[in-house]
């Protein structure tokens, strides 16, 4: 991977030249190929960033990818803005600088990573994992795509449980302060949420939502258990999987929500969201006991089933919470409109079913 800051960053699509990846890719090779044509095609339904498939050819062949993801701050104003405020541009950064390739959880390769932290400007090439297909956040998954997916989370979760180092990432500190944003903004953000979706709101997402916003100070001081470094999103549009042409069996992308916080809140934000309720309820408590198995597995300790399952169970209240902020904050779209719509609808039934607002 190129060091940063050497070359400038390319945070725009007509940036993405050919004179600046053959910068980018450079890796000390004596005579390494040279990009010559570049076509960038925009990929992905991300709303905080913009993601293009760059096709590249080059002036000989040889090992060089045919192909990259480049990833930017998003061409909307307010998206952008949002990034910057909340740090998510930077910690995807640092995360494939600094993190990614410690751990084996399947990420895609980096080649170059690279922000100024002062005006959300930056870029990142990652490893194209095409013919991997993006998960389907509206359709949801198969049982045996959700297992899957839960044995990969623990690769994430296991190797820094409980790090007193991931206290020492400044960029990883959004998840300790995280909970006191979310007292002080939810009821703001739950407002605008009613108010724009009031004629496409399920019961269940008033029932809990109500709920939450009753008892929010109590949610925010809550004990939820021994802090990992977690996704933050782990859903299946920020998913891929690998099918009979190729690609991993599965990888996880758009590490703009990681931090360090509470490891059931991603693995009940996923299953409530990716599975349909008719599906997750006969399955979970085995998904679980499944991902608390290879958790010991891997070498934690301490973590008891009971505690586990409790943690999963306030975690339910993640999905309701990531739907009602990241609406009010990023470009408003008719899929991005859908996709909030699902998720409140299945993580307030789930909250619902495991009765966690025992819990606040």
């Amino acid at each position: 991977m190129t060091a940063p800051g050497t070359i400038p960053i390319a945070h725009s699509p007509e940036l993405l030249t050919p004179a600046w990846l053959r910068a980018a890719l450079a890796d000390g090779d004596a005579d390494p190929a040279t990009v010559t044509e570049v076509t960038a095609t925009p990929v992905g339904t991300g709303q905080m960033c913009d993601s293009f498939r760059l096709a590249l050819t080059y002036d000989r062949a040889g090992a060089a990818p045919a192909s990259l993801i480049a990833k930017i701050p998003s061409a909307d104003p307010s998206s952008r803005a949002t990034g910057l405020q909340l740090g998510v541009y930077e910690a995807e950064v640092r995360f494939y600088q600094e993190l990614g390739p410690t751990l084996s959880i399947r990420t895609p390769q980096v080649f170059h990573a690279a922000i100024d932290t002062d005006t959300a400007d930056f870029v990142l090439l990652l490893e194209d994992l095409a013919p991997a297909r993006q998960g389907d956040q509206l359709a949801g998954c198969a049982i045996e795509q959700a297992t899957l997916v839960v044995d990969e989370m623990v690769k994430l979760h296991a190797p820094l449980w409980d790090a007193p180092a991931l206290a020492e990432l400044h960029w990883l500190a959004r998840g300790a302060d995280g909970r006191t944003f979310i007292a002080a903004a939810l009821p703001t953000f739950w407002e605008g949420f009613v108010a724009r979706y009031a004629d496409r709101l399920d019961p269940a997402v008033l029932d809990l939502g109500r709920a939450l916003l009753a008892s929010i100070d109590s949610y925010a001081g809550l004990d939820t258990g021994p802090a990992t470094l977690v996704h933050g999103d782990f859903r299946l549009d920020n998913l891929l999987f690998g099918g009979p042409d190729g690609g991993p069996p599965v990888a996880v992308v758009d590490w703009q929500t990681c931090a360090r916080g509470p490891a059931l809140a991603d693995l009940a934000y996923f299953i409530g969201s990716g599975l349909i309720a008719d599906e997750r309820r006969p399955v979970e408590h085995d998904l679980v006991r499944r991902y608390h198995d290879h958790l010991l597995a891997a070498g934690v300790t301490g973590y008891e089933w009971s505690r586990c399952w409790d943690d999963y169970r306030l975690g339910t209240f993640s999905g309701l919470i990531m739907a009602v902020t990241a609406s009010m904050l990023v470009e408003r779209t008719e899929r991005g409109d859908a996709m909030f719509m699902v998720m409140a609808e299945r993580h307030s039934h789930h909250a619902l079913d495991l009765q966690a607002t025992a819990l606040l």
